[in-house]
């Protein structure tokens, strides 16, 4: 078993990524819209893991910084939409368990979101109202990531809540945010490519063992992904390696929004391959 403290890899990554975050070119008119992302965002662990860090750091990086994030998490299932507080630096949510105590105490403080909160609301139909809770800050879903690929916190975010599972239904919110796109904001769903919590083994964790679950959607997916085969991942439940990859959908349908936000016949870009525990962290842009 590993002695090594909690977050140590966070913490070399840091200095290094502050500075890259630091030298990043703004995001400028002249640039067009800025792509949608899927992210396998990681939970704690991937604060463990220098090399993933560095991969979406560099991702980020070969991009103007953005005007704003719009994210939706996995972990904010709420029905209608809602966004998180647009207020300055407000408290994270922890909505994990077993891990380190060092993670409980993280900090993302992000500048007040105000602007962009206004703009979701604008883009939403007149019979639904977006409600802004307050109170609540980003989830891990959203800050966890977004600590290593925008490190500064100097880039506002609202969090929107996952409204439905219904991939119909996703893509369209994704259309109504398209447009922020041509503003500079980044439109990112964060979920995990697969996500078999329940049918993890000792293999898989200690060893990186891929089972076929894993790697059989994996490879399903991406292919119906790049070939933009909407209907055929609508379907996603009837897919080879289910229910094992994803026991329940929350994972995968954020990437329904970020295709709903995508240009016309765009194609995905991988960014991120691999996976983590056995389980894919498959990551990608689309313009």
């Amino acid at each position: 078993m590993s002695t090594q403290r909690a977050g140590a890899a966070f913490d070399a990554f840091l200095p290094n990524a502050v500075k890259r975050s630091k030298a990043q070119r703004a995001w400028a008119p002249a640039d067009g819209p800025i792509p949608a992302m899927f992210i396998s965002h990681g939970a704690p662990p991937l604060f463990d893991d220098g090399p993933w860090m560095n991969s979406l750091l560099s991702w980020t990086t070969s991009l103007p910084k953005p005007t704003a994030i719009v994210i939706l998490s996995a972990h904010w299932e709420s029905a209608p939409i809602a966004i998180t507080s647009s207020r300055a630096a407000t408290p994270l949510v922890y909505d994990f368990g077993g891990f380190d105590a060092r993670y409980y105490n993280m900090k993302y403080e992000t500048s007040d979101a105000s602007i962009i909160a206004a703009l979701v609301s604008d883009v939403m139909p007149d019979h639904a109202p977006v409600h802004e809770h307050k109170n609540r800050g980003l989830d891990h879903g959203a800050w966890v990531p977004l600590k290593a690929m925008y490190p500064l916190g100097d880039v506002p975010v609202i969090q929107l809540s996952l409204p439905t599972q219904r991939p119909d239904q996703l893509l369209e919110l994704g259309r109504r945010l398209r447009v922020l796109r041509e503003h500079g904001v980044l439109i990112v769903g964060s979920g995990f490519w697969t996500h078999g919590l329940p049918h993890m083994t000792s293999e898989m964790i200690h060893h990186g063992k891929v089972p076929a679950w894993s790697s059989d959607f994996d490879s399903w997916a991406w292919d119906a992904t790049k070939r933009l085969d909407l209907e055929s991942l609508a379907d996603f439940k009837d897919a080879p390696g289910m229910p094992y990859a994803h026991p329940s959908p929350e994972h995968f349908t954020p990437l329904f929004v970020v295709m709903g936000a995508a240009s016309d016949d765009a194609l995905p870009k991988l960014t991120i391959d691999g996976y983590m525990w056995g389980l894919s962290k498959k990551s990608f842009q689309i313009a």
